[in-house]
């Protein structure tokens, strides 16, 4: 008994002792359309924060896609009930997005809460969320790149040595033959993505642009698409000779491919970096991984693929209280054990440079090729690489897309489908800038 409760007792009277009211941990919400392993992992990283601390308690909502996330967010909006974080993917104008009076752009909220250990990774190719004056608008937590990935089971039984993936498209084909005809794939090659790894990447990876002039990167308003340059006509020919040859069955701008190559029928695809969390988690499965093919007929080396993905975008209108408390958690997922976990368990980039260096070893051994194709992202110094804007580049990939089938198909020539996606962009390009929904998921 303490003193006072004694002294209470004999005094015969009751004290009552104030117990300090604990506040109640600030809430925050945030919006996202990941899916499968991308949205459990992210699910635990954000239960992980709250049970760390008692200040901030993150509330997270999934969408099925952009589309109902779009709608859920003008319907808050109007309710004054705005999540504080929201996913959006890359749509080439983000300073369209960071102009917007319901978003307040990263870099105001670092100058007010800087982060720690925030030298970011990809400093040069986080372009796809900075402005012109190199000012981070959003936090680039879903960063990729394009990737191509084989079947390491595969080509040891076609001869091939797992180690040496190809580099350049002309090396893929006669592997693609090898796998067709003595491991007997029936799907040697397929890709997933085909607007990013077919057109977009094929640009930096060969020296070219994407956008004209300077991709769009000095004035947007008079950028044009460039896929009239040689490059493009020379790849989508070579594509249509491979649909023939039954190397290329099947191709998509979803992710089917990802789950082909997951199930062991395809023993090469193309997708992008993201893919890397469903084949890890399959059954069965050998794979490498490798950098996007590339010219060497048109470039000696190739340069560098475009950084692009998903960013959680911070919105206006909230108290300090919950400013803080949402820098608290982007902090959480830049903390280098945090984001070094999220990166390999996903195949999202390092976020920061401190991430890649405590990632573990272990890992990059297990998966052939994953620790050289990080590594090359570190300082890419290729100014074609640093990305490129187009407006209303959501209306016009949908086109790319429908035109690039059209040639693989045979429907249409292959520089009749590039003539045809290049017009119809340019009229896009030159309209006022209007929202689209995303077809894809993270």
């Amino acid at each position: 008994m303490t003193l006072l409760k004694r002294i209470a007792a004999v005094l015969g009277v009751t004290c009552v002792f104030a117990v300090p009211a604990q506040a109640e941990p600030v809430k925050i919400e945030v919006w996202h359309t990941m899916t499968a392993i991308h949205k459990s992992e992210f699910e635990k990283i954000a239960r992980r924060f709250n049970n760390e601390q008692k200040d901030v308690n993150v509330v997270l909502k999934a969408f099925p896609n952009q589309e109902s996330l779009r709608k859920a967010g003008e319907q808050a909006v109007a309710e004054k009930r705005k999540p504080n974080l929201v996913q959006l993917p890359d749509n080439r104008s983000p300073e369209m997005i960071a102009q917007h009076k319901d978003i307040i752009p990263l870099h105001q909220l670092l100058k007010q809460y800087p982060m720690k250990d925030a030298s970011w990774f990809v400093s040069q190719t986080t372009g796809f969320m900075r402005d012109g004056q190199g000012r981070l608008m959003a936090f680039p937590y879903m960063a990729e790149i394009p990737v191509m990935f084989y079947n390491v089971d595969g080509y040891k039984k076609a001869g091939l040595d797992a180690n040496k993936p190809a580099k350049t498209w002309p090396e893929l084909q006669n592997h693609l033959l090898i796998l067709r005809d003595k491991a007997h794939y029936n799907c040697p090659f397929a890709t997933s993505h085909q607007v990013t790894t077919h057109l977009e990447n094929m640009a930096p990876l060969n020296g070219t642009l994407y956008v004209t002039p300077k991709n769009g990167l000095d004035n947007v308003k008079g950028a044009q698409l460039n896929l009239l340059d040689p490059v493009f006509m020379r790849h989508l020919s070579i594509m249509v000779s491979w649909k023939r040859s039954d190397l290329f069955p099947f191709n998509s701008n979803g992710s089917e491919a990802d789950d082909m190559f997951a199930d062991n029928r395809c023993a090469v695809i193309t997708t992008t970096s993201g893919a890397l969390a469903r084949m890890q988690d399959a059954k069965g499965l050998s794979f490498g991984i490798a950098p996007m093919p590339f010219y060497d007929q048109v470039v000696k080396t190739a340069g560098a693929p475009y950084v692009s993905g998903s960013a959680l975008w911070a919105t206006s209108g909230h108290t300090k209280d919950q400013d803080k408390a949402t820098m608290a958690f982007l902090s959480f997922l830049a903390q280098p054990v945090i984001a070094s976990a999220w990166h390999q368990r996903t195949g999202f980039l390092p976020l920061t440079d401190a991430a890649f260096r405590t990632g573990d070893a272990a890992f990059y051994d297990r998966i052939p090729g994953a620790r050289q194709l990080v590594d090359s992202m570190r300082n890419v110094k290729d100014v074609n690489s640093r990305g490129f804007r187009l407006r209303n580049y959501p209306r016009i990939e949908p086109i790319l897309s429908r035109e690039f089938d059209a040639a693989l198909s045979g429907n249409t020539p292959p520089v009749e489908a590039l003539t045809k996606a290049v017009d119809q962009a340019k009229v896009l390009s030159q309209d006022p800038v209007t929202s689209a929904p995303a077809a894809r998921r993270k």
